[in-house]
């Protein structure tokens, strides 16, 4: 009765995801995009932001050229840094206040993930003063117009500058939970691959494993569209042809460039599908021990992919032949597991481990617990877990 009631739940969100006032950003995009912000930005009537990031980002410069851009058109800011890698509840709320002291009438998120979801909950804490971030947990909880707000990745991953989700971290109980709603989708992204030539190794690859994880879940999920099954396989093919090289040879700008697209269509894919197991789980390693998100899905993936089975043969078939590594003889479950195994070939040839090393046992009853809260009835997941099944995944990837 518990998967019948999953797949109602997730039938009925799925028709009524036709009606939703769904947009994609608008993009500037390519090479040294990010100079044509400030007058973007000026040119929206806006005349003080806040940009949102971290301290590591601050620190290497980046941000340089805009902030001078700003200046020279008059736009007053304010840089809130203290972003943390799984950003928390205080990180927003001191943001905000930051927003409201400076008058600011718009947002800027520069960075990877965290510094997008902690300027996407201030935009929400902003639209919904009366409202906590715990109270908008779940779905459609903000339903209100955010400020502006201007979306640079640095990273080329989590697709926050298209999605409508915010990855929030409670600090004080360790839950780390997602607000979904259309109204956080941002308005603008910089896709300029400039940003991420610079960045470390692990992170490249990281980063484009998490874009991985989206494009695939959403491929494989229920909830599909023929637009999002097509951007999920635009973004996969984009990723098995250019994330070794942007890994192995940072500064090749053609597969930065590519990388930054796939992580943009892997967002606009998942933002309307959906994730599924590997996200819940791996958002569960984030609360509990400040695990890089994108290193927690590199790990959870393949595992994931093998516990489905034949509920998962076909599409996973097709991802085969669409890179290219399946025979014309292969069944469909021979060429869903060579796509599995190329996964964990291109976690392997990046230095990604096979396993998460520090998960405590005496966690995992509640990990699980909250894992299975977020992924049910949401997720349209090809097939249900039952508590014992995510068990077996927790100890499969606990070394």
């Amino acid at each position: 009765m518990y998967n019948l009631y999953c797949r109602i739940y997730q039938h009925v969100f799925k028709v009524v995801s036709y009606i939703l006032p769904w947009r994609k950003p608008e993009l500037l995009q390519g090479e040294n995009s990010l100079d044509k912000l400030p007058k973007l930005i000026r040119s929206k009537g806006i005349d003080s932001v806040l940009i949102i990031t971290d301290r590591g980002i601050a620190s290497l410069g980046l941000m340089d050229g805009l902030l001078k851009g700003l200046d020279a058109e008059g736009v007053e800011f304010k840089v809130y840094d203290k972003t943390v890698p799984n950003p928390t509840i205080d990180n927003i709320e001191e943001a905000l206040k930051m927003y409201k002291a400076n008058n600011c009438k718009g947002i800027i998120a520069f960075g990877g993930g965290s510094p997008m979801d902690c300027a996407k909950g201030v935009g929400a804490r902003v639209a919904r003063p009366n409202k906590s971030i715990s109270q908008m947990k779940g779905v459609f909880k903000v339903m209100k117009t955010i400020p502006p707000l201007f979306a640079i990745p640095t990273t080329s991953g989590t697709g926050s500058e298209t999605t409508i989700a915010a990855v929030i971290t409670d600090s004080k109980t360790h839950e780390k939970y997602a607000i979904n709603d259309t109204s956080l989708i941002p308005h603008y992204a910089v896709m300029d691959p400039l940003l991420t030539v610079n960045l470390p190794n692990h992170i490249t690859s990281t980063t484009g494993v998490d874009a991985l994880t989206h494009a695939v879940e959403a491929y494989i999920g229920r909830s599909n569209t023929t637009q999002t099954k097509q951007q999920a396989r635009d973004a996969i093919k984009l990723i098995f042809e250019n994330i070794f090289e942007a890994y192995s040879n940072g500064s090749n700008l053609l597969a930065r460039a590519n990388m930054q697209q796939a992580s943009f269509l892997a967002g606009l894919a998942f933002t309307r599908a959906y994730v599924g197991y590997v996200h819940a789980i791996a958002h569960t390693l984030g609360g509990f021990y400040s695990a890089p998100h994108g290193l927690a899905n590199a790990i959870i993936l393949p595992y994931v992919l093998e516990y489905y089975g034949e509920t998962v043969h076909k599409p996973l078939a097709e991802l085969a032949d669409l890179v290219g590594i399946s025979a014309p003889t292969d069944t469909l479950e021979q060429k869903a597991i060579k796509f599995i195994e190329a996964i964990k070939n291109l976690n392997e040839s990046m230095n990604i481990p096979k396993k998460f090393k520090g998960i405590v046992e005496g966690d995992i009853p509640l990990m699980l617990k909250r894992a299975l809260a977020e992924a049910n009835p949401l997720y349209p997941v090809p097939k249900i877990m039952s508590k014992e099944d995510m068990f077996n995944i927790y100890r499969a990837i606990k070394e």
